[in-house]
């Protein structure tokens, strides 16, 4: 088996020739592939693969049970995403599990790898959703009520699938099997270019949320109504985004992002009656996040207008910090490679709440990520599956 060759593997499956890059949703055609590419991959090495009451899949090495060495990341992408975004992880963790067999190395512990659903939240709206069904952070009714932009619901996604939604939620059995879950990723963002070093730890992830911006006007003809008698939520939404980035440059160390808009009915001479905005909104602790989000909402009510405007929270994230004497362990193990926090959202970071949770990052020589700009070295990769299967032997 060709170190990394797994990337090469799936390098065709749902990419997007409108944005660039790759669009991997869940339960869609390109999600279904990758996933059925992980049960072959994983069972051409010996895996036993069985899927959860959520939708993630598990590829135990030995007799499943408690105490488990986990590791592994997730398939799915942003729209127009990176090759490396998630499935970097998957290949590593297939690739280090590979060479730990290949040695001769007989674990003394359950090992498993883990392939979350639903992680970038693109086709759902709620990222983590498949780590935030198991711990029960999103409960199972929030969840399966959830619909993507053609209408259709998680319940209705999850049932095409062959998954039985009477058992989504909280998975208290997958969780009592977790010893120690170790997530590696490609670095999102500039830290390791900052520190030249190939791999680094996590120390923590910023608070995050998403939130969803409602502006109500009133539909009408393009060319038939005057401009002083309109009442366009387009142009309340278009002052919204603008505060949006003011507030958090007023913020140090925020950043507040409006990556989606849908206005309704939509046509191009049509004055819209609805125009929704989502808000993506990060900063250093969970108090400015949510003071961020105040300003904004703030900001945002100067310019409404005579529309109306609500603010919906869709999903939240508290600042995780990652057990600091697990990550000094596994820094110094590797030798003293650094440790960084991050701004970007993880499975391992819903886990960690749970279950003893470690971040391990390879190298973005571009710094940039959710776009085919992401990349990765092969022998910084490299070096990322070499520390992985170190961590592994550590702690087997």
């Amino acid at each position: 088996m060709t170190l990394l060759g797994g990337l090469a593997e799936i390098a065709d499956v749902g990419r997007d020739a409108a944005r660039g890059g790759y669009s991997r949703h869940l339960w869609q055609a390109a999600d279904l592939e990758l996933r059925a590419w992980f049960v072959e991959r994983a069972t051409r090495i010996g895996l036993d693969v069985e899927t959860d009451r959520n939708g993630n899949l598990w590829a135990w090495w030995g007799t499943p049970g408690p105490d488990a060495v986990v590791t592994g990341s997730h398939l799915d992408s942003v729209p127009g995403g990176g090759a490396y975004d998630g499935p970097l992880g998957v290949v590593s963790a297939l690739d280090a599990v590979a060479r730990l067999q290949r040695s001769g190395f007989v674990p003394t512990r359950p090992v498993a790898i883990l392939v979350f659903a639903e992680e970038e939240g693109s086709r759902f709206g709620v990222a983590c959703l498949g780590s935030r069904l198991m711990t029960g952070v999103t409960s199972a009714a929030t969840a399966l009520a959830l619909t993507d932009a053609d209408g259709v619901t998680f319940a209705e996604a999850a049932a095409s699938a062959g998954m039985d939604t009477a058992h989504f939620g909280r998975d208290a059995a997958s969780l009592d099997r977790i010893g120690l879950f170790v997530e590696l990723h490609v670095e999102q963002g500039r830290g390791l270019i900052d520190l030249d070093s190939p791999t680094a730890i996590a120390s923590a992830i910023l608070a995050h949320g998403r939130w969803r911006l409602t502006f109500t006007g009133q539909g009408n003809h393009a060319g038939a109504t005057t401009m002083a008698e309109r009442r366009d939520p387009m142009v309340a939404a278009a002052h919204a985004i603008v505060a949006v980035r003011e507030a958090a440059i007023a913020s140090p160390g925020s950043r507040a992002t409006v990556g989606r808009l849908r206005a309704v009915p939509g046509g191009t001479n049509v004055i819209p009656s609805t125009v929704d905005v989502w808000l993506d909104a990060r900063a250093e602790t969970d108090a400015q996040t949510r003071a961020l989000v105040a300003d904004i909402e703030s900001r945002v009510l100067e310019g409404v207008g005579e529309c109306s405007f609500a603010l919906v929270e869709e999903s939240w994230s508290g600042v995780v910090d990652f057990d600091p004497t697990l990550g000094r362990h596994f820094a110094t193990a590797l030798g003293g490679v650094p440790v960084l926090p991050t701004g970007a959202g993880h499975d391992a970071g819903v886990l960690a709440a749970a279950v003893p949770s470690a971040m391990l990052f390879v190298r973005n020589p571009t710094g940039v990520s959710h776009s085919p700009e992401e990349f990765a070295e092969v022998e910084d990769c490299v070096a990322g599956i070499e520390a992985l299967e170190t961590l592994l032997r550590r702690v087997l």
